[in-house]
């Protein structure tokens, strides 16, 4: 089945929008992700993400705008958006009590696979996964990164076109969100589509081609990641002090020098200034220099430098005025409304 439009578009929408009573929670979102690629959605809880995931996977009707999946209407053609989906949300849905290769077997016969091509799906799965080993045991013991690797094999059975993960990583320790990153990528090389929702600023960083801010159920901003980091700034410098004691003089120095925004970093002898981003990347290196020879001739050594692009962690929280962690009772009062409603 060809992924391809004339447009080039796995996913398009136009002024998407869902409510749950008086809550907006997407806002006229619009979305043009590229067949072929990874497309990430960057958010905190309660932005939107995962009710503008449902809507795109027929699950939710939407309350206005409109949304194509490969060209196809997600409300006037749901059976066709269906046939070339896949969707894994934030939280295991495999049967915990069933083993691994009896999930996927019969997830696979559900799936209209005969039984010994169910059988040898699954096991080319378990094996593609690292999960041979564990194929025999019951679900429920299976260490969280084993969880979610079970539950995207789940969602390829079928290789789909269009590959939806929410969040998938949540929770998991540094080396199973480096075995699920892993997964994607080898997915994407297939030839499938995978939108990404995350919270988390290095997994967009690692894994999209583009990506989409989204805060407050409206997309802030949009763009390849040098695009969207060169949009707040061309570069920070990053410095470290000898004498914590001189850190106020420093960014006294270091905010008339370049004119920038100073950040004392937890370290006490660390300092973060970010650049304008009307200055080119030349023009960075010659402001940083001078901005060194002001501290040296103020006696203020500086044991550590370095210039380079803002991160993304820095590009939220200059596009929404916070970072992606709101507060708990901002997150719980959002996500019980979509719970709901959902």
């Amino acid at each position: 089945m060809s992924t391809q439009t004339t447009s080039g578009l796995a996913i398009e929408t136009a002024g998407l929008v869902k409510t749950f009573g008086e809550t907006r929670a997407v806002d006229g979102v619009d979305l043009a992700v590229p067949a072929g690629t990874v497309y990430g959605v960057l958010g905190p809880n309660g932005a939107g993400k995962t009710t503008t995931v449902k809507m795109l996977a027929t699950l939710l009707r939407p309350d206005g705008g409109e949304a194509h999946v490969f060209g196809h209407d997600v409300v006037r053609e749901a059976d066709e958006v269906r046939g070339r989906v896949s969707l894994t949300g934030q939280y295991a849905s495999v049967d915990e009590d069933l083993t691994g290769t009896e999930n996927l077997v019969l997830l696979g016969r559900l799936l209209g696979h005969g039984k010994q091509a169910a059988r040898q799906r699954s096991g080319q799965l378990l094996e593609a996964f690292g999960l041979t080993e564990a194929a025999g045991k019951q679900v429920k013991n299976y260490s969280g990164g084993m969880r979610r690797r079970i539950d995207i094999a789940a969602s390829i059975l079928n290789t789909p076109d269009l590959l939806f993960l929410d969040e998938p990583t949540t929770g998991l320790d540094p080396r199973s969100r480096n075995q699920v990153w892993d997964i994607i990528r080898a997915v994407v090389a297939q030839g499938t589509t995978v939108l990404l929702t995350t919270q988390y600023l290095d997994e967009a960083d690692q894994l999209a081609s583009r990506i989409a801010v989204i805060d407050q159920g409206k997309v802030i901003a949009e763009g390849t990641k040098g695009e969207l980091k060169a949009s707040v700034g061309a570069g920070s410098v990053h410095l470290r002090l000898r004498d914590a004691a001189q850190r106020d003089l420093a960014a006294d120095l270091l905010v008339r020098a370049l004119d920038a925004h100073v950040q004392p970093e937890p370290d006490p002898v660390a300092l973060t200034a970010r650049l304008s981003g009307a200055a080119s990347e030349d023009t960075a290196a010659e402001q940083a220099a001078r901005a060194l020879n002001e501290l040296a001739r103020a006696g203020i050594t500086v044991d550590n430098f370095s210039l380079g692009q803002p991160s993304l962690d820095e590009v939220f929280l200059a596009l929404t005025g916070h970072d992606t962690h709101k507060t708990e009772a901002d997150r719980n009062d959002k996500d019980d409304k979509d719970e709901v409603a959902a």
